[in-house]
Parts: C-alpha cells; structure tokens; sequence
C-alpha cells in the first residue's frame, strides 16, 4: 500500500456539455486503482449537472474552482462541432486560465480539441481522434498534429486519440510517475494490457486485406521472445515469409510505425523494466534486450524519456538497494 504521508497527486476532470461518459469516467477508474497515489475529483464550470452526449445527465459535486488545486487536469471529449465553428465559450477559457503554472494538462480523444482553441496547443505536437484529425489541421493550422499515435507527450501538456487511447495515456502517466510495476499492477486490476503496441494506423478505416493474407503478429510475438538477439527486419520477413518490402508495408498498416522504431520501442521498454526490478548492470541489460552496448542503451533511453539509466533507476528502482551503481 501506498504511504499514507505521501500528499497523493490531485487529478481534476472537467465536465463539458455533451460530455462522453464512458471517457469521463476513465481518469477515476485508472488514477483511482494506483493505491492511493492520486485522488481524483471531476468537476462541470459552475457545480451544476452536465448534459452527457447519451440520453442523461451527470451530477457532480465541484465547480471550476476545483480546477486551482490540480496537480493535473483532464478534459475528457465532449460535443465539439460548436467549439469548431464557434470559439471556445468564454467560460471554458476563463476555466482554463486558473490553471495554476507547472500543473499538467491532459485531454482524451477530441478534449483536445477545447485545448486548442484555447490557443494551448500552438506549435506544439498533439493527437486527437483520426476520425477528427484532419478537421483539427485546418481548425488549428498551428499545432503539429499526428493522427497516427494513440498520445503524445509534449511534456505539461499531454493528449490523446480516441476512447481507450485513453486509459493508454493515463497508465503512461502513472508509468512516468511511479514506474512500471505500478502501472503494470494498474492494468492488470483493469484488465487491460499494460503497453499496446504501435498507434492509431491499426484502427483507422481501411480495405480488408483477403482472408487468406498473412500479417505480421507472429513475426512480432517472435521478435518479443528474442529482443537478446541481434533482430533484423530481414529476420522479421523471413518470419512472416513476405519480401522485406511486403514486410515493412504491412506492419506500418497493422502497427502504425516502422519494423526498426517498434523494436527500439520495445527494448526500451523491457530495459526499463530491468532497471526497475533487478540490480542487473546497464551493460548487462543491455545484452538482454538487445542492445549491442551499454551506451546504446543510454542513447536510446535518453532519446525515449530523457534520463539516464542510472537516474531512472533511482527513482523508479524498488525493493533492496541498488547493487553496483558504479557500473552506470
């Protein structure tokens, strides 16, 4: 169990009219599971009931003033087609603006959309459903819009595409604060997985391949099984029994990324999972995921969360003391 000392993370989500229920509710149900780690509240502009984009309204027991105290702020989607044509309202900025500095800002789905009308989002990266991706672009012609993520994190402001994408972003969230074991153990009492692989692309509407086509979800399980071995995409295609052309083409359609950036993902993530739970060495670790050195590994951690293996580990390491520090 958490410590009871520790002041848990304040999370405050903002109703809007025509807010979408099942994606309001995904802050409490992921922040709430962590223990004790977070207490979320869920607020509407004046305290009073918000109409849901279903057939009911929601009660809640905060006002915008709640908004002053968070460590971290999530819009959840609503009905934004009058934001798109219209501005945001006047008390949704007003809202926005008590914020305090330092806090984090977090939409899912087309709650980003109320973020950049609000102007936050200028010449930053963001990501919003696909189905709204390309309205966004031209609504917004200053954010660097990337339909193809299931989030982004753009450091105090963090957004996400569609529904679950967004219990996606809060787990990365918990992840970032508290280390896999937590985010993992979040999971599991949510039943959902702890990473998904690749983006949005998988889900966007497309031709269906013929029945008898093959895909790419074998070579990948395989790839996840021998991340200590030197895997090449050439190794992958041979897997899938597909032209190394073929090959790179159909795993962009199914994953969303290139062969070579997924399996640099997922060394990543299984070295931070090392670090976290054995006192192995970087260059040790690095070996195990597939790492040709351990300043490989420092490279591509940096580049993936900016810190070093040494500096994760103290933050993140859990139970005895960390064993032969000097070998980072």
């Amino acid at each position: 169990m958490y410590s009871e000392v520790a002041r848990p993370h304040r999370v405050v989500v903002l109703a809007l009219d025509g807010v979408y229920p099942f994606e309001l509710g995904i802050p409490n149900r992921v922040f709430g599971t962590a223990d004790g780690r977070y207490e979320v509240v869920t607020c509407s502009l004046d305290g009073r009931p918000v109409r849901s984009s279903s057939d009911f309204d929601i009660a809640l027991a905060h006002d915008a003033s709640a908004l002053e105290t968070a460590d971290t702020v999530v819009i959840p989607p609503c009905e934004v087609v009058t934001i798109l044509k219209d501005g945001l309202p006047q008390a949704v900025s007003d809202a926005l603006a008590v914020i305090r500095p330092g806090a984090r800002l977090v939409s899912i789905c087309t709650g980003a959309i109320v973020v950049a009308a609000a102007g936050l989002l200028d010449d930053r990266p963001a990501t919003t459903h696909w189905n709204f991706a390309e309205r966004f672009g031209r609504a917004y012609p200053k954010v660097r819009v990337d339909p193809n993520v299931l989030y982004v994190d753009d450091g105090d402001i963090l957004t996400s595409a569609g529904a679950t994408a967004g219990v996606d972003l809060c787990l990365h969230l918990i992840r970032n604060d508290h280390g896999s074991e937590v985010a993992n153990m979040v999971a599991r009492r949510c039943v959902v997985p702890p990473w998904r692989e690749g983006g949005q692309a998988q889900f966007i509407e497309q031709p269906v391949p013929p029945p008898a086509a093959a895909g790419t979800a074998a070579a990948r399980q395989w790839a996840l099984e021998n991340l200590h071995q030197p895997v090449t995409m050439a190794d992958l295609a041979d897997r899938a029994r597909m032209s190394g052309r073929t090959f790179a083409r159909r795993f962009r359609d199914e994953v969303g990324m290139s062969p070579g950036r997924w399996l640099i993902q997922q060394r990543v993530f299984r070295a931070r999972e090392l670090l976290e739970t054995t006192d192995l060495s970087v260059d040790r670790i690095a070996g195990e995921v597939g790492f040709a050195t351990g300043a490989s590994l420092r490279q591509h951690l940096h580049e993936a969360i900016g810190v070093s293996p040494l500096a994760y580990r103290r933050t993140f390491r859990t139970g005895s003391a960390v064993v032969g520090a000097a070998s980072h």
